[in-house]
């Protein structure tokens, strides 16, 4: 399911710091179930072209990070997001903290991305300040005093993007970067049990978010997102399955 799509004749195939950058034309289609709010053709535009701009950022993330160890990667975005996908098997071969600032690249370079908008907003005049989601996670809010409901509308989708579904990201699910973090930590402290017990925090807390998802947010996609993730851990569980960092 979280495997890169196979190439179609649709693709939009560009490079990008010397990255290969390939598009699936599931990741517009997603998109844009997603996005569908009832809203105006501009609101669908804003939104899907945030949601690759932001999406695009946090894989460089991880490539630009993985060629400072020395590997170079391409980029697929497809129906669930992207991969930044190395070319040789040398990741496997870095240590535990190479590792993690790999997995760690990529949700910073979005809260970089959401920070350097926020002092757009200031610089223009703008206000910005922080609303806590349940009570401790911080969703930046901004309001731009030039530009019109559009780019308001903008600056409010870049800062939701790269701040609440960034910190989601790094939560101990597997195989979002938080999931590969907690991996490298519980194997690093017990060689024996570490993967198996990290898989376990992997099932909880996907199933936990996917109660929050359709309990408290109303949000069907992240109750399904977050329940395949569960089971997925769990099958990995039951099959026994090493360790895939």
């Amino acid at each position: 399911m979280f495997q890169p799509l196979p190439s179609t004749r649709f693709d939009l195939n560009f490079k990008i710091a010397g990255f290969p950058v390939r598009v699936h034309p599931m990741f517009w289609i997603i998109g844009l179930l997603l996005g569908w709010s009832g809203g105006g053709l501009e609101s669908i535009a804003i939104w899907l072209v945030v949601l690759f701009v932001s999406i695009l950022i946090h894989e460089l993330g991880h490539s630009f990070m993985m060629r400072r160890y020395g590997i170079e990667s391409s980029i697929v975005l497809y129906h669930l997001g992207g991969l930044a996908i190395p070319h040789s098997a040398r990741r496997a071969q870095l240590g535990w903290i190479e590792n993690i600032l790999i997995s760690l690249a990529g949700p910073f370079a979005g809260f970089l991305f959401a920070g350097l908008t926020a002092g757009i907003v200031y610089a223009a005049g703008g206000l910005v300040f922080v609303d806590w989601l349940f009570g401790f996670l911080p969703v930046p809010v901004a309001f731009m005093p030039v530009g019109g409901i559009l780019v308001n509308e903008a600056v409010g989708v870049i800062l939701w993007i790269n701040t609440f579904w960034g910190l989601i990201n790094l939560l101990p699910v597997f195989p979002l970067d938080g999931g590969r973090v907690s991996q490298q930590l519980f194997v690093r402290f017990d060689p024996w049990n570490g993967y198996r017990n990290a898989l376990w925090l992997s099932v909880v807390t996907g199933a936990l978010l996917a109660i929050v998802g359709i309990v408290v947010l109303d949000s069907l996609y992240m109750a399904f997102l977050f329940g395949i993730l569960a089971a997925q851990s769990y099958q990995m569980i039951q099959g026994g399955v090493g360790p895939r960092f």
